[in-house]
C-alpha cells in the first residue's frame, strides 16, 4: 500500500492509497494528518459521489461537527471541511455504481446526508470496524468488502445511461447527446428523463461538470486559463471563469491554488470512469 507525505494547506499529512486496481467506478485514499491549529481547507466539485468516513477526531462540514460518515451528492459547489487531526477514509463512486451502491444517487443531487440514512446500522458498523484498526491496508480491505456487498444486491443503471454517461467521461465533456442518444437507439427526451432519473443531473449538466472537472485540473497544474478554454471548446477565457463561478463559488486561480487539487495526483491516480464496457445499440 503505497503511502506519501504531502503538505496540505500547511498541514503535515500523510495520503494512502490501496494496491492495485481495486472495483471498477470506485476509487478510494486514506489522509491521516494533525496540525498545531484547525486547518479549514475547500473542497472542489467532481463528476463522483462521495463518502467520507472519519476515524478520528471529529471534523466540522460546511459548520456542522461530524463524528461519522457523510454521503456528498452530485454536483455540489465547493464544500468547506476542517479540524486539527484527520483521520479519513474518502471514497469516490461513479454515479453508475452510487446507483447500486448507496441504494440512491439522484435522489441525493445537490445534498450531504449520513451515511447512516442511507445504509442504516451497517454505516455504524463499519465505520466501528474502521476505527478498530490503523492500518490502512486493513481499512481498504474492510470499505471494498463493504461496497462489493451493496454492488452485488443493488439496482443497476440502464446500460444505455452507463454507455453515455462513459462517452461523457472520457470526452472530458465535449460528446454531443444527441448523437450519444441516436448511438444507444434512444430519443433526446428519453435518454433525458432516464438518465436524470438514474444519475440525479441531465445529460448536459454532467457534460458540464466533467468539462468543469477537466479545466480545474488543468488550471492546478498550472496551464494558461486562455490556452485551457480554447482546448476545452469555451467561447473565450470569460465563459470558462463564468463557468468555474458558478461551479466551485470562487475564481479561476482560486481553483488553480485549491489545496486538494495539488494532491489529486497522488490521491486519485486513476480517474473515474464506468464500469462495463459499453452498450451496443439497444433496438
Amino acid at each position: 500500500m503505497p503511502v506519501q507525505p504531502v503538505s496540505l494547506a500547511g498541514a503535515a499529512m500523510d495520503v494512502a492509497v490501496p494496491a492495485g486496481r481495486g472495483m471498477p467506478g470506485v476509487s478510494m485514499a486514506g489522509f491521516r494528518g494533525r496540525a498545531g491549529e484547525s486547518v479549514a481547507l475547500q473542497m472542489i466539485p467532481y463528476p463522483a459521489l462521495t463518502v467520507f468516513i472519519d476515524v478520528g477526531d471529529a471534523l466540522v462540514v460546511d459548520g456542522d461537527r461530524t463524528g461519522g460518515a457523510l454521503v456528498v451528492g452530485l454536483p455540489r459547489g465547493a464544500l468547506r471541511g476542517s479540524g486539527r487531526g484527520v483521520d479519513l477514509l474518502q471514497i469516490r463512486l461513479s454515479p453508475v455504481i452510487a446507483h447500486a451502491v448507496l441504494g440512491a444517487g439522484a435522489e441525493l443531487n445537490g445534498m450531504v446526508v449520513g451515511l447512516g440514512e442511507l445504509w442504516g446500522g451497517e454505516a455504524v458498523r463499519i465505520q466501528e470496524q474502521l476505527r478498530a484498526t490503523r492500518s490502512w491496508d486493513t481499512r481498504f480491505a474492510l470499505a471494498h468488502a463493504a461496497l462489493a456487498r451493496r454492488l452485488s444486491t443493488g439496482p443497476e443503471v440502464d446500460p444505455e445511461v452507463e454507455f453515455v454517461w462513459r462517452r461523457l467521461a472520457y470526452s472530458h465533456g465535449r460528446a454531443r447527446i444527441e448523437p450519444l442518444a441516436a448511438e444507444v437507439g434512444w430519443s433526446r427526451q428519453r435518454l433525458w428523463s432516464r438518465f436524470r432519473a438514474q444519475i440525479g443531473i441531465t445529460p448536459k449538466q454532467c457534460a458540464r461538470l466533467v468539462r468543469f472537472d477537466h479545466v480545474a485540473h488543468r488550471l492546478a497544474a498550472g496551464h494558461r486559463p486562455a490556452r485551457v478554454a480554447a482546448d476545452a471548446g469555451f467561447v473565450d477565457q470569460s465563459h470558462l471563469h463564468r463557468d468555474i463561478v458558478d461551479f466551485a463559488g470562487m475564481t479561476s486561480a482560486a481553483v488553480a491554488a485549491a489545496p486538494w487539487l495539488s494532491v489529486d495526483h497522488i490521491a486519485w491516480p486513476r480517474r473515474l470512469t464506468a464500469t462495463r464496457e459499453p452498450c451496443p445499440q439497444s433496438g
